[in-house]
């Protein structure tokens, strides 16, 4: 049989997200419920988010519809995923979301549904209750009306790109997991990255995985955890939404970022963390600098045994020492580059024309290619911009 009942816990763009993909959902749409007047719309519940208890005008809050089929998924089992998804704790608000318009609500369509909901409140209460948290809020009412929110508020996570999926649990579960308990994630000293995901489906923890982190090679570790599991870390980014991508140095969040970031983005607030802004790596990898000839870097890397040049930042493989040679010009000099690891860019800088190099995962300039007299190219490298690794320890 299906049918429907109806959600608010703080803004509907999550909430619907997570309904969205639950299993024996068949629909979950966004929209306004709760509230006693006509026709209302985006800009009137925002309009009236301030109104008292108490006034003649009731707003509405942002709820999702949730329509399921209950031979698969039963009223109980999703009124405490709802109970566990954010805080019913908080008064007309969820997180940094503040207005009567994002307060927590059930709202019943059956008689089962509001048994449901009324004992488990109950239960929860208790759990919240032992783990510090304060009396429960949430309304809990027969569903008169739901008014489907304007067509730009319906997916809106898959519609933006450079986002986030918020998160407003507490924590607090009706049962413990009888999984594997997850490992604490501890600093491993010196500098490191920790991407927080979400326990539950989020398009943008999954979206950075496919696009940044799948591909990253890089020599500072990359770890995606849950925030739960962070243990002996010294934030200052608040971790209310996920992914947040945190830039560490022993234990210490030195840069913190919420939301989604794209390759470009990433990569050029690695290389501040990594590289450091006033570096010479830094200024050839994002402001097309040049390196001195003969620099003391090009003097180490000129000379290594056997191996290969990786790019500094994402430690994708660039150069092979075997195509390497030494023009006598005080850049490092290669007859080619790995295969599909540059992308060749037309440079018309300090009125001459050039082909410059850069390299393809994390988009930082790496020199520049010149025709040689017997028909070969010379690609003419900075050094800065390099990490070398000898043969035998190559990662496949």
């Amino acid at each position: 049989m299906i049918v429907s009942i109806v959600f608010a816990a703080g803004c509907f763009w999550g909430v619907e997200k997570f309904y969205d993909h639950y299993e024996g959902v068949v629909k979950a749409e966004s929209g306004y419920v709760g509230g006693n007047y006509a026709n209302p719309t985006y800009n009137s519940i925002l309009k009236n988010r301030q109104l008292q208890n108490g006034s003649k005008v009731v707003n509405y809050t942002e709820g999702v519809k949730v329509t399921f089929d209950n031979s698969k998924v039963d009223a109980k089992t999703l009124i405490k995923s709802f109970w566990e998804l954010h805080d019913p704790t908080q008064l007309n608000r969820q997180g940094n979301d503040v207005g009567n318009n994002y307060r927590s609500a059930i709202y019943y369509t059956t008689p089962t549904q509001e048994k449901a909901a009324k004992s488990t409140k109950e239960h929860y209460q208790n759990l919240l209750i032992k783990n510090g948290y304060g009396k429960i809020v949430t309304e809990i009412k027969p569903l008169k009306a739901f008014y489907k929110a304007e067509g730009y508020h319906q997916d809106y996570l898959e519609k933006n790109p450079y986002g986030y999926c918020p998160n407003h649990a507490t924590g607090v579960k009706f049962t413990k997991e009888s999984k594997k308990r997850v490992e604490d994630v501890v600093p491993l000293g010196g500098k490191e990255i920790i991407v927080i995901k979400s326990e539950h489906y989020c398009p943008y923890c999954e979206k950075f995985e496919a696009e940044v982190s799948s591909s990253y090679k890089g020599t500072l570790p990359l770890r995606t955890v849950l925030a739960s599991s962070l243990k002996g870390f010294k934030l200052d980014t608040k971790i209310y939404a996920t992914p947040t991508i945190l830039f560490i140095e022993d234990g210490k969040e030195i840069i913190g970022h919420v939301g989604f970031m794209d390759k470009k983005k990433f990569y050029k607030t690695l290389g501040a963390f990594k590289l450091g802004k006033n570096s010479q790596a830094y200024q050839v990898a994002f402001h097309e600098g040049t390196d001195a000839p003969g620099c003391k870097q090009y003097k180490i890397f000129e000379n290594t045994p056997d191996g290969v040049f990786i790019d500094k930042l994402s430690g994708e493989t660039l150069f092979d020492t075997r195509d390497r040679f030494h023009s006598g010009t005080g850049w490092l000099s290669f007859y080619k580059t790995a295969d599909g690891a540059v992308i060749e860019k037309d440079d018309y800088s300090f009125g001459m024309k050039r082909t410059a190099l850069v390299s393809k995962t994390s988009g930082i300039h790496l020199g520049h290619v010149f025709p040689r007299a017997d028909g070969r190219r010379r690609f003419c490298i900075d050094a800065t911009v390099l990490e070398f690794v000898p043969r035998g320890e190559i990662k496949k």
